[in-house]
């Protein structure tokens, strides 16, 4: 697990239930130097994921800057790969429905991929 900060995002990797949550802001000075362990993790988890494992990517991503989003596109890519490849892969996007970019940056991700992409309002917080 990798705490929250101003510029960089939670991260919450349940390997055991195949479930990877990635939230809040991310615009780190170095978003590959942040995001380059969590890549190489993916890769290895994945090649020694159970065929029958449904590895689900959970995402929130108020904001995110424009070398954020390439390794975010590198990660996406990866997880494509093995969707494409017959693993049981799917991507759920929750957003903020007062933040029209952050809708309009799932949908282009959304675009480009062939896994299942499921983009929701996130729920308000009570």
């Amino acid at each position: 697990m990798i705490t929250s900060t101003k510029s960089t995002p939670e991260v919450n990797f349940d390997p055991d239930n195949g479930l990877l949550i990635i939230r809040g802001q991310s615009y780190p000075e170095n978003a590959y130097k942040f995001y380059e362990p969590l890549l190489n993790w993916l890769d290895e988890y994945l090649d020694k994921v159970h065929a029958d494992t449904v590895v689900s990517i959970e995402l929130q991503l108020p904001y995110i800057n424009t070398s954020s989003t390439k390794c975010f596109m590198l990660l996406l890519e990866k997880l494509d790969a093995a969707f494409l490849g017959g693993s049981k892969v799917q991507v759920q996007w929750s957003y903020n429905e007062d933040n029209e970019s952050e809708l309009e940056c799932a949908e282009e991700f959304k675009e480009d991929l062939s896994i299942p992409f499921y983009i929701t309002p996130k729920e308000e917080q009570q």
